[in-house]
């Protein structure tokens, strides 16, 4: 026993007696399947506080201290904790990772953020027992963290006393468990442009295997160096790594959020209000004007439906899926920062420069130790239970779109790589914007012709919103007015902050700036969001689900004849659920109202007109966004297929089909214009249906 240990040796024991007996006999029983006894910091301070400050100051001699007096405390059964640990939690020493500097090593301290990587699970030899191939004597010699260490002293057995050759007897060895980990800055604590810093971590024996790449946490533990090599020799630099001591994870609750009880006696005042849903639709993106229906969805997708798991074991997701699609200039990026900045967690990326990887998973080689290949989370898995806003969805590759379709329904992703085969999670509402191929959005086309997005993923997301920029000499002046509003406030504000000589007051920004000022502060904003649907969860009155299922059958109904096409599915009924579970949510109400229900197919409504409608017959068809092709559509290309058909037996041969005659024919008996006719054959031929011999024929592939 050290003279540290031997020093606190009493107290320590003392103090496990007073306060963690019951929690003792516990680790007892269960030992060794548990090996640790976790302790609160804050019951250290209030036994000692000079026992609490040594914690702080000197952690690695303390840890070993506490270690060693719980393994001599006496016990009621026949055990001995030999290989017990001791995991202190909520360490006060809080700090970020841009935050450590010299003075914090060999501290303890707390890092909070999120885990980027984890490496696999692996015994790390701490006894290394050298077998000497000359005289068959075991030398045994303890390893450090980072070295594998031979007894280069030469055999232990007098008689020999030769340097070798050693051969590491396995058996007679001794292992523990270990893994690497990399924690990094959480994306919603990053100040707008600073790139995320992170940290390794050391963690052993029953720490290992409990985090996966997204998880958020808070590491305790003792913060030691490593000096860096270099080719041509070793560096005066030093790079920083936390032993962990203990995890916690903040993955459920928000923790990372502070929620006092002011701001919960705020919180609560806010919902009891009667035009909450208004102050929360002027808090988004005040300063973007107008976009009432579309800010209203983007509040519903912030407070979130519910998530259920069923008996069976199926999930459904609670998180609703918003996409925005329109012309360009009309803010869409600017709404989708903003929702993520009032995201208790938020990630925000762009199609055009992420890659499938980047946005969900990868599996890459092991910067961390010694090449072996780790998995890596995207920005869907750092966004895990908030929002990830993917903007230029339409960039992005067509294999980086098709990674999004486990995200989305499932939420999980899955990396098959390497011989890692793994799941991770990604419980987050997707927030996405795409522009239309050609520049401008026509609304006498369908939506799945004009974004360049496979229609299975369209169909994925609960609303579509199209948003069309249309001259309107009174719309226009009032949004004319309230960008200039806006430019000018922010004017005086920086003329006010920048030039010490201004005569502009401080009443004079004020009242400028009252027009572009959120209802609600931001800060605020996410502490309500966070508290509903830590603490919110909603279940539905029989006069609301009966408005929503008369709602859903009533427009299946429109389908039932065989010429008509099928108007809705059951997703967009799994819409109408989350949506009406996260209306009750915004006023904090356990409850789902008829008026929530109908607040929900009003939104659903608006984007099913927008996006659902076949442009040719203006009726609703559920296959516009699952398929990308209407009903309309389907029974053109089946016309098309029959003049096809008919003309190439009525022309034997290789070539098939002339094309002019099938052009005149499909305008003459179908009325399909040739400009249509040539869209429907380049589709089919896309297809796999048709063929082309030469530039003037077609055939039916059989």
């Amino acid at each position: 026993m050290t003279e540290t240990e031997s020093k606190w040796d009493e107290k320590l024991k003392r103090f496990f007696k007073d306060y963690y007996w019951n929690e003792i006999l516990q680790l007892a029983n269960e030992y060794p399947d548990q090996r640790s006894l976790g302790v609160d910091f804050t019951d250290i301070e209030k036994y000692d506080r000079e026992l609490s400050k040594e914690f702080l100051e000197h952690p690695g001699e303390l840890i070993q201290a506490a270690e060693a007096a719980l393994k001599e405390i006496d016990l009621p059964v026949e055990k001995s904790l030999e290989q017990a640990h001791v995991r202190i939690i909520k360490i006060p020493n809080r700090i970020s990772i841009r935050e450590l500097r010299s003075k914090h090593l060999s501290r303890f301290v707390a890092i909070e953020g999120m885990i980027r990587k984890a490496t696999e699970v692996r015994p790390r030899i701490t006894k290394a027992a050298f077998q000497c191939l000359r005289c068959g004597h075991l030398t045994v010699v303890e390893q450090n963290s980072f070295k594998f260490e031979e007894p280069f002293a030469g055999c232990e057995n007098d008689t020999c006393g030769k340097k070798g050759p050693f051969k590491v007897m396995i058996e007679d060895s001794t292992f523990i468990d270990a893994q690497k980990l990399q924690i990094q800055e959480s994306p919603e604590n990053l100040k707008g442009g600073s790139q995320p810093q992170s940290l390794e971590v050391d963690s052993e024996d029953d720490l290992t295997g409990n985090v996966t790449p997204g998880d958020r946490v808070i590491i305790n533990g003792v913060l030691k160096s490593r000096q860096r090599t270099l080719k041509d020799g070793k560096s005066t630099f030093y790079d920083l790594v936390i032993e962990a001591n203990s995890i916690e994870h903040l993955d459920k609750d928000y923790d990372e959020l502070e929620i006092t009880a002011e701001d919960e006696e705020q919180i609560l005042e806010l919902s009891r209000d009667p035009v909450i849903y208004d102050k929360i639709v002027g808090s988004i993106a005040p300063s973007i004007y107008g976009y009432e229906d579309i800010k209203e969805a983007l509040a519903l997708q912030l407070f979130s439906g519910v998530v259920k798991n069923l008996p069976d074991g199926s999930r459904i997701r609670g998180d609703i899926h918003v996409m925005l699609v329109g012309d360009p200039g009309i803010a869409k990026s600017q709404l989708l920062r903003y929702v993520v900045k009032l995201s208790p967690r938020g990630v925000f990326t762009s199609g055009r420069s992420a890659s499938a990887s980047g946005l969900t998973a990868a599996a890459v080689k092991d910067d961390l130790n010694d090449g072996r290949w780790t998995i890596e989370g995207g920005a869907l898995v750092m966004a895990d239970m908030g929002i990830a806003a993917v903007d230029e969805m339409d960039k992005m590759k067509t294999e980086d779109k098709s990674a999004l379709h486990e995200a989305m329904e499932q939420q999980t992703i899955s990396i098959a790589k390497a011989g890692i085969i793994a799941t991770l999670k990604s419980r987050c509402a997707l927030l996405g914007a795409a522009n239309p191929k050609y520049g401008r959005f026509d609304r006498y086309e369908g939506l799945a012709e004009q974004i360049n997005m496979p229609p299975a993923l369209l169909s994925r997301f609960d609303l579509i919103f199209v948003l069309l920029d249309t001259p309107n000499h009174a719309l226009d002046s009032r949004i004319a007015n309230h960008i200039i509003q806006s430019h000018y406030a922010g004017e005086l504000f920086e003329q006010r902050q920048k030039l010490p000589g201004s005569q502009i007051t401080e009443e004079h920004v004020e009242a400028e700036m009252e027009v572009i000022e959120p209802v609600i502060e931001a800060e605020i904003m996410r502490k309500y969001v966070a508290y509903a649907r830590k603490n919110v969860y909603p279940v539905m009155e029989s006069d609301a689900r009966s408005h929503l299922i008369n709602f859903y059958t009533g427009l299946r109904k429109t389908g039932e004849s065989k010429d008509t096409p099928v108007p809705v599915t059951a997703r967009q009924l799994e819409a109408l659920v989350r949506l009406s579970e996260a209306s009750a949510r915004v006023r904090l109400s356990n409850i789902i109202t008829l008026e929530d229900a109908e607040r929900t197919v009003k939104i659903v409504m608006n984007c099913l007109k927008n996006v659902g409608i076949d442009p040719d017959t203006g009726a609703l068809d559920a296959d516009i966004l699952a398929s990308g092709t209407s009903m309309s559509q389907r029974n053109k290309i089946k016309n098309l297929k029959d003049i096809i058909k008919k003309l190439s037996e009525r022309h034997p041969g290789k070539e098939g089909a002339p094309l002019e005659e099938v052009y005149t024919e499909a305008e003459s008996k179908h009325g399909i214009d040739r400009i249509h006719a040539e869209e429907y054959i380049k589709k089919m031929k896309q297809g796999g249906d048709l063929l082309s011999p030469d530039q003037n024929h077609i055939r039916l592939v059989n």
